[in-house]
C-alpha cells in the first residue's frame, strides 16, 4: 500500500488587508471588478454628499431652494413642514399632548423589548398606556375633546401598530393554539380564520372596516373609524402572527407536555407555564419581523382618511405648491424616522435574543 499524502495545511488567517485582498482581488477578473464598483461607489458618494451637505439648503428660505434645484437638496422643507409631517393636523396650541402621548407608548416599548418590567406588570402597563395615550389625544380628564381625524403623523403610526399587536397578540396565540387542537370544529375555524386573512390584501381589510362594517350596524351605532381600523389591523396582524406562533410550538418536543402531564398538570397549565414560553422564544426574529411589517403597513390607512406619517406628509406638502417640489428630501425624512424605528426594534431584538439564548444555556 502506498502511504496517503498529507493534507495542505489550512491557510493561517491574516489581518483586515489580507482578507480584503483575499477577496477583492484574488483574480484578475475579480479585480477589475471590484476596481470598477469601487470606483462607482466612491463617484456615487461624492456626488451625495455635494446634493445633500455641500450644496444643500438648511434654512426654510423657498427662494434659496428654487434657485438650488439640481445642484443641492433642500432641508429646509423639513424646518417649515416638519410639525405638520410629524403630528398632523393635531392644534398647534396643544403639541405638548401628542408629544407626551407618543412617549408614553414609546416607554412601553423599551420596557418591552429591554425586559426590565417584569410580565405581569406589562399586562398591565400596556392598557394603562393605551388609555393614557387616548385621553391625551383626545381629550378628557379637563382636557380639551379633540376629535380622532384630526389625529396624524407619528403618534397615529405608534398608536395604530402598539394597539392592533396588542389585541392581535392574544388572538394569534389563541389561533395558533386551537389550529393544533384535536378537536375537529375547532381546528377547522381557526385554520379557516387564518387562510380567508391571509388570502386577501390589508387594503380590503381596512376597506371593509371603514366602508362596509357601517352599512351592517344601525345609523349611529358605528364605532368611530379609528376604531374599526384597529380591529382591522390587529385581526389581520393575528392571522400571520398565529402560523408564527404555531412554527414555535411544533419546534417543542412531545415529551414536554408529557412531562408535565406527569408533574400533574393541566393541559392549560402547561402550555401557559411550559410549552408557550419555549415556542415564544424561538420565534422572537419572526415576531419582530412581523412587528416591524405592521409598523410600515400603518401607512395604509390613508386610504380610509386616517393621515399617519406618510399620509400626513402627502397632505402637508399636496396643497402647498411653494414646497411641493421638494418632496424627494421630505420623503427621505420620512424614510430615516422609519429606518430609526425599525433599526432600535431589531437591536432590541437582538439583544433580547441573546438574553433568551443565556437563560436556555443554564
Amino acid at each position: 500500500m502506498s502511504p496517503v499524502p498529507a493534507r495542505a495545511a489550512p491557510a493561517v488567517a491574516g489581518g483586515a488587508w489580507q482578507r480584503w485582498q483575499r477577496g477583492l482581488f484574488a483574480t484578475p477578473l475579480q479585480s477589475a471588478l471590484s476596481v470598477l464598483l469601487l470606483s462607482l461607489l466612491a463617484w456615487g458618494g461624492a456626488r451625495l454628499v455635494e446634493w445633500a451637505v455641500l450644496h444643500a439648503v438648511w434654512s426654510a428660505d423657498a427662494d434659496s431652494c428654487q434657485a438650488a434645484r439640481g445642484i443641492g437638496a433642500c432641508w429646509g422643507v423639513v424646518a417649515e413642514k416638519g410639525r405638520l409631517v410629524l403630528l398632523g393636523r393635531y392644534p398647534a396650541d396643544a403639541t405638548w399632548r401628542p408629544v407626551t402621548a407618543t412617549l408614553v407608548l414609546l416607554a412601553g416599548v423599551v420596557a418591552t423589548m429591554s425586559g426590565t418590567t417584569r410580565r405581569p406588570w406589562l399586562l398591565l402597563a400596556w392598557p394603562a398606556g393605551l388609555a393614557v395615550f387616548i385621553v391625551l389625544m383626545g381629550g378628557g380628564a379637563g382636557l380639551p375633546r379633540v376629535p380622532t381625524d384630526l389625529w396624524g403623523g407619528l403618534p397615529l403610526t405608534v398608536f395604530l401598530t402598539a394597539a392592533a399587536l396588542l389585541l392581535a397578540f392574544p388572538i394569534a396565540v389563541l389561533l395558533a393554539l386551537g389550529r393544533r387542537s384535536t378537536l375537529p370544529a375547532v381546528r377547522t375555524l381557526c385554520a379557516g380564520f387564518i387562510e380567508l386573512v391571509r388570502g386577501v390584501p390589508l387594503i380590503s381589510v381596512l376597506f371593509m372596516a371603514s366602508f362596509m362594517l357601517p352599512l351592517l350596524l344601525s345609523p349611529g351605532r358605528s364605532p368611530d373609524v379609528l376604531v374599526r381600523v384597529v380591529a382591522g389591523l390587529a385581526l389581520f396582524a393575528a392571522a400571520y402572527m398565529a402560523e408564527v406562533v404555531r412554527g414555535g410550538l411544533q419546534s417543542i418536543p412531545r415529551t414536554q407536555s408529557e412531562a408535565a402531564a406527569s408533574l400533574g398538570l393541566g393541559w392549560w397549565q402547561a402550555q401557559r407555564k411550559i410549552v408557550l414560553p419555549q415556542a415564544l422564544g424561538a420565534v422572537v426574529p419572526a415576531l419582530v419581523n412581523n412587528c416591524l411589517s405592521l409598523f410600515k403597513d400603518t401607512s395604509l390607512v390613508t386610504i380610509v382618511s386616517l393621515y399617519e406619517l406618510t399620509g400626513s406628509l402627502a397632505l402637508a406638502l399636496g396643497s402647498d405648491p411653494v414646497w411641493r417640489p421638494f418632496k424627494i428630501e421630505a420623503y427621505l425624512f420620512i424614510a430615516a424616522v422609519y429606518f430609526a424605528f425599525c433599526f432600535a426594534m431589531s437591536s432590541a431584538s437582538r439583544r433580547l435574543e441573546v438574553r433568551l439564548a443565556r437563560s436556555r444555556a443554564r
